[in-house]
């Protein structure tokens, strides 16, 4: 395949991390799938990740920051947060300080808009919120940060924007921890900026409040802030020797469904801020309301793999299966074009003889899950657009749910790589052809960066499409480039362990 320069393509964001034992193939001049099981360095029942990669190239105009939380967001919050090309240490938790003007709910956040759905979330066996406890109160904020989980020494962040894209990288090597966040904003990109800004802290608090209950449930010793191994960092991360309860409670099932809905409630969250945020400034910026995001959502915690989507992004997992390289899909394709979801929202509005219009929801979105698009959710929202920009007929809203499809996933051995991509990605390579471009590529580059090469790969098949040169495709100015491909955001990890590692930065 064709490689391109480095100054070829004209990269948003492009940073990585390397982890001290590199993941690497045997020498091999062909890569084929029969010597796949022998290529990576295999894992430890306790590896997390060896290394990834992201990058992102835009191809929508969009404004470069956004105004939502009366400039909060684009003039403090996101500017201590991005860090397109390397990875930084992330001293502090800018968006902490600032939650209780972003958030809008004093108390545990709403039911998900939208019928019941195959989501895998617990029955709150785990952990309750207590409705007298402000989850954004400066108590519960100064014991977040004094907790250990997603709050070590030693956490790197890294992201940015790309057109309406958002990406979020954040790491503690130290404690195996990974979390990565994808947000395909469209119609604008203050949905996406404003998850950027809060979804991960949302995340970190409710992480923070399994954590307190499950040492209350086991009468667990509350963990010393100077060890960064706490009760739910050893028991998850590392394993246990001498507490071999806090082992078996992890590993269960009933653990896993408790940081399930940790994500799903920090989903929940997000969206009932937004929507607040919406309904306060829409009078001023009535486009507001259309405005929306998918969201996609990998948190790797030793061997334990969380995914969350909405939409259509996509994270696809690499493993070998009888000496074959196989692509396994870990989300779900959430649009029109999906019968099974069709169908669903159909049978939801059966009164409703319009519900899908030119292959759209309403004739406005091909998804039918996603964070804000307040016009499709609500009639006050569509009421506050003018023309034609308001949907006709808005007989029974919601009709985009914010309903998440997650799953849970024991890493093993034979799984060697994920890759997260917005829908850009799929647009022009299916699951197969993205993890066998990604997997030959390693072989052959142990040290290069498949992220970025992926999004050199479509830029490639993007021109020859369009009859173009590359070259002649990079000069289109973004808006008008949208014609050829979407804003792309890929993010690879590679899974892996080792105990000693370090920290590279690569752009």
């Amino acid at each position: 395949m064709m490689s391109l320069g480095t100054n070829t393509t004209d990269l948003n964001v492009s940073f990585g991390y390397q982890c001290s034992s590199t993941v690497s193939f045997l020498n091999s001049d062909v890569p084929s799938k029969t010597d796949v099981d022998n290529s990576f360095t295999k894992l430890h029942t306790s590896s997390s990740f060896s290394c990834l990669s992201g990058a992102a190239i835009s191809a929508n105009y969009t404004l470069a920051n956004t105004n939502i939380c009366n400039g909060v967001i684009a003039s403090e919050i996101l500017p201590e947060l991005d860090s397109p090309n390397s990875f930084r240490k992330l001293v502090s938790s800018p968006s902490l300080s600032k939650l209780d003007l972003l958030s809008s709910s004093p108390t545990s956040p709403p039911k998900s808009t939208g019928p019941p759905t195959d989501c895998n979330t617990s029955n709150g066996v785990l952990f309750e919120i207590t409705p007298n406890d402000p989850w954004g109160s400066s108590s519960a904020l100064t014991r977040l940060e004094s907790s250990n989980f997603l709050n070590s020494m030693d956490v790197q962040t890294a992201g940015g924007a790309a057109g309406e894209d958002r990406v979020q990288a954040v790491c503690s090597e130290r404690n195996g921890l990974l979390f990565c966040g994808i947000y395909d904003g469209f119609n604008g990109r203050d949905a996406a900026d404003f998850l950027a800004s809060t979804l991960y802290e949302n995340i970190r608090y409710y992480l923070y409040r399994l954590e307190q209950q499950i040492n209350q449930n086991h009468n667990l010793s509350p963990s010393n802030h100077d060890n960064v191994h706490s009760e739910l960092s050893r028991s998850i991360g590392i394993p246990e020797t001498e507490e071999g309860n806090v082992d078996q409670l992890v590993w269960s099932g009933s653990f896993q469904d408790g940081v399930v809905d940790c994500l799903v409630r920090a989903l929940e969250q997000a969206e009932n801020d937004f929507l607040c945020r919406v309904e306060m400034e829409m009078e001023d910026r009535p486009d507001l309301v259309s405005i929306g995001s998918c969201v996609l959502i990998v948190l790797l915690h030793g061997s334990n793999l969380y995914v969350l989507n909405l939409g259509d992004s996509r994270a696809v997992l690499a493993t070998v299966d009888n000496n074959d390289l196989r692509a396994v899909q870990l989300t779900e394709t959430h649009t029109v074009d999906n019968d099974m979801e069709c169908q669903k929202l159909l049978a939801n509005h059966l009164d409703d003889p319009q519900v899908v219009n030119y292959g759209k929801v309403k004739g406005k979105l091909k998804v039918t899950r996603a964070i804000g698009v307040g016009y499709l959710k609500k009639k006050e929202f569509n009421d506050a657009l003018m023309g034609i920009l308001r949907v006709k007929n808005l007989c029974s809203p919601p009709y985009v749910y914010t309903n998440p499809h997650t799953l849970s996933h024991r890493v093993s051995e034979n799984d060697l790589f994920v890759v997260l991509g917005s829908d850009g990605l799929y647009d022009f390579f299916d699951n197969d052809e993205v993890v066998s471009i990604v997997s030959k590529f390693i072989k052959q580059n142990p040290f290069g960066d498949p992220a970025k090469y992926l999004i050199e790969q479509l830029v490639v098949r993007a021109a020859q499409k369009a009859a173009l040169t590359v070259e002649e495709l990079m000069n289109v100015p973004a808006g008008r480039r949208r014609k050829y491909h979407d804003d792309v955001t890929v993010i690879v990890i590679l899974l892996g362990n080792n105990k000693q590692r370090t920290l590279t930065a690569s752009t």
